[in-house]
């Protein structure tokens, strides 16, 4: 597994010590993940409810994992059933950055991400451009559309969605809101590597600081390259360095971004992309696209897209590692 020294692949959260009564942490696990929350204001009991209330709501509309829920339901072949609001908004967002990425993001990706074994299937045995071509035909966000009745319909019955790039951020908003409304006005939400920061930290009176870990940190001592404060905005990050797959019988390793338009799992110059924006579904979903599309088309799109930040490590044409960084993002510099 090739290591890029010090640059970051994850966002970890850099737990301030509860240096005061105010600050109330909870922690849990949701999504494949953990989560740890903490806030200043309102009930232990009821806000812990309501979490994973809001967990037990997003899993049975976009969990691949649980086969009723509607997601589950909608790859299955069912074309009459009506899904919520969250899911609306997930597919909603979803069309806009498939749109503005030139396709790299894509959640109807899931049929690949199943055959390459990052699913919740068993991987093919073999996986030549035969197999691609065919693959490729039952993926495109331009395939699929939300009816005016609320239902999903497909071009082909074998697509299958997989909102697991942009549904964890999608949860963590929708966790913040939440704490929102239950009168929380300072909170800092971290699962699984993702953050969404409200207010600032009542123990330091000052924005949350958050850090970017480095490539080699181990996952039981964890280093970081750089912190940066972080107030009224979310976080996300994607890379490959722990996320790829080995196959036991031809030893060939597969790492976990997909290139939609060519089917590949394919490793493009960008080794890791860290995300700021206003939600962390959007975070979430633009790191992912990042990292399929290379470091000179993600500059292109972040010329466009005043509303995000990023961080991008990459390998320069000498295989050797650089960093990038938005104007934006270097002024979230922990200095």
């Amino acid at each position: 597994m090739r290591k890029f020294g010090v640059f970051a692949v994850l966002l970890v959260l850099l737990s301030c010590k509860n240096e005061t009564s105010k600050v109330t942490v909870l922690q849990g696990d949701a999504f494949g993940t953990t989560y740890t929350i903490q806030y200043v204001g309102g009930d232990l009991a009821g806000i812990e409810k309501g979490v994973d209330s809001v967990i037990h709501t997003i899993n049975r509309s976009m969990s691949t994992y649980m086969p009723n829920s509607d997601i589950s339901k909608i790859n299955k072949g069912a074309s009459d059933l009506v899904v919520d609001t969250d899911f609306k908004a997930v597919f909603r967002l979803s069309e806009e950055v498939h749109k503005r990425s030139g396709g790299y993001f894509d959640p109807t990706v899931g049929v690949l991400r199943n055959a390459y074994g990052f699913g919740d299937e068993n991987p093919l045995q073999k996986i030549d451009s035969t197999t691609l071509d065919s693959l490729l035909q039952y993926v495109g966000f331009d395939k699929v559309r939300l009816t005016s009745e609320g239902t999903v319909e497909k071009s082909h019955p074998e697509i299958y969605f997989d909102f697991n790039a942009i549904a964890k951020g999608y949860g963590i908003d929708r966790i913040g809101a939440f704490l929102t409304a239950e009168g929380v006005d300072a909170y800092l939400i971290e699962l699984g590597g993702e953050i969404l920061a409200k207010g600032t930290n009542p123990a330091k009176g000052q924005p949350w600081v958050v850090g970017i870990e480095t490539v080699d940190s181990q996952l039981d001592d964890r280093t970081f390259q750089i912190t940066i404060q972080l107030q009224d905005k979310a976080m996300a990050s994607s890379g490959n360095y722990r996320k790829f797959r080995v196959d036991s019988v031809s030893g060939k390793k597969y790492v976990h971004t997909i290139n939609p338009l060519t089917g590949s799992t394919e490793q493009s110059d960008v080794t890791s992309a860290t995300v700021v924006a206003e939600t962390c579904a959007e975070a979430d979903a633009y790191a992912t696209a990042f990292m399929a599309l290379g470091l000179k088309r993600s500059k292109a799109l972040l010329e466009k897209s005043p509303q995000l930040e990023a961080y991008l490590t990459y390998s320069d044409t000498l295989d050797a590692p650089q960093v990038f960084m938005t104007e934006g993002f270097k002024r979230l510099l922990n200095k």
